[in-house]
Parts: C-alpha cells; structure tokens; sequence
C-alpha cells in the first residue's frame, strides 16, 4: 500500500513526528495528506500540552472565547503571529514558529525596577509601537537595576533559551545619557544556583563600535542577556537581572519594554 493511501488518521499520527513546517509542506503530496496536515488531532500534538491553561489566563475573557472558537491549526498560527497578553495584561505568551515550543515576554510593569515606582526616576508612558499599555522610561538615575524572573516549568522542556532585554534609546535634545562608555552587567541563571560572572554590553554603542544589540521586527532593540538550558519542570525559577551601579555616571532616556524568553535556534 502506498503511504498515500493510508487512513488520514494514520497519516496524521505520522506527522506528528514532524515539525509544524514539515506538516505543512506535505500538504502539497496528495488529498489524503492535505486533509491529514489540516487535522485537529495533528495540531493538537504541535499545541503545547497546556495550551487550555495558557490562553485561559489571556488578559480579556472576550480574547479567550475567540482562541477557543479557532480550528487547532489556526489557534496554532495565532499564537505565532499575535502574542498573547496574559495575566494583568503587562506580560505576553506566543509561540516560536518553526517548532512550538514557548515564548513569553515579561513586560516592565511586571519586572522589579528599583526606583520604578519614583516618577523622578522613572515614568510609565503609553508607546504606540509596544504590545503593552506602558513601557518604563528612565528619566535619572546612578543605580540602574532591573530584575525579572519565570518558573522553568512554565517553558519548554529540553530546550536552550535566550532571554533579551528589549529596549530603545530616546533620541532627540533630551536623549539617554551614561550608557556609552559605562557597560551594564546582564546575567541569566537559575535561582539558588551559583550566578557566574554573567556577560557586559554596551547599550548605546559609539559609532563604529561593536553593536551586540540588534533591531527586532517590531520596531525596538534587543540585545541578549544571555541563554539557559530548560532541562526539567522542576527547576525553579529562572532569574534575570540588568545591572549598573556606577554611582559618579548619571543615566537617563533608555526605555525599556521587557525582557523576552524564547528558543536560540543557533
């Protein structure tokens, strides 16, 4: 018998041992494969196990009624596409396309940022380019510190992760100052681990200099933090932390949007 003539259901559970783009490319093999590659059972397995739970806890109850009415395939698609705004709405979950696994961005309201409270140190400004509602602007400060953090438990197992501050630099009369001869300390590490010495970068780079951040899609910066191997759910939690305490270096106009966890595929 010709694999093309299989039951669709048998076909399906074959690609489920593929990947989400391999699925769709067999589409264009036969009929059998086209309907096989449009199952609900096979979009199920690309789905993480607890996607029920994840878009339960979608900021708007209206957002969860219409992710449940979608087809699996094209719950799939959404959640690649159109981050998922969770919880008080200041954090947001997706998925990483090529593979399923989970990406989530912890926005500025739900980091601790010391002083972010202080509208002398900090504001919190609508951005029309941010997922968010607000985004942390620093106006001054000499002690620059941002931490974050995620239960392991809440990513995908057995999968290497970076983890990024995204971020942008405010430009014009009033632009950041202290961030380009004083690098910041970021490190990425699991808590109650030994922190290792974490890596240091330079936020605003001079001209010709090494740029380590890069420009994202969405129209901020990036730059990494660092990467964690997520090898099992009982890890803990995974802690991120930016930092410059040079107390004689004034720092001021960087805007920060969040610190995003997803897959290195490198």
């Amino acid at each position: 018998m010709a694999i093309n003539q299989l039951p669709v259901e048998c076909i399906s559970s074959i690609l489920a041992f593929t990947s989400p783009k391999d699925a769709c490319r067999s589409a264009a093999v036969s009929p059998a494969f086209r309907s096989a590659a449009d199952s609900e059972a096979l979009w199920t397995t690309f789905l993480p196990s607890d996607y029920r739970q994840i878009i339960s806890q979608a900021s708007s109850p209206s957002t969860t009624s219409f992710l449940n009415s979608l087809s699996k395939k094209a719950l799939y698609f959404h959640l690649c596409d159109h981050p998922l705004l969770i919880g008080s709405g200041n954090s947001s979950f997706a998925l990483e396309k090529d593979s399923g696994k989970k990406c989530y961005m912890i926005g500025a309201r739900d980091l601790e940022i010391i002083w972010g409270n202080s509208s002398q140190y900090w504001t919190w400004n609508s951005n029309p380019i941010s997922r968010f509602s607000e985004v942390a602007v620093l106006q001054r400060v000499w002690w620059l510190e941002i931490k974050g953090s995620i239960e392991a438990r809440n990513l995908s197992l057995q999968t290497n992760y970076g983890a990024y501050l995204v971020f942008r630099l405010v430009e014009g009369p009033y632009r950041c100052r202290g961030f380009k001869k004083r690098p910041v300390l970021l490190q990425v590490y699991f808590e109650g681990a030994e922190v290792e010495e974490g890596k240091t970068a330079i936020l605003d780079p001079r001209e010709g200099s090494l740029v380590v951040s890069q420009e994202r899609e969405d129209g901020w910066m990036e730059i990494e933090m660092g990467e964690i191997f997520n090898e099992s759910e009982d890890d803990g939690s995974i802690i991120f932390h930016v930092k410059e305490v040079d107390d004689f270096t004034m720092k001021s106009g960087l805007i920060v949007e969040g610190i995003e966890i997803r897959p290195k595929n490198d």
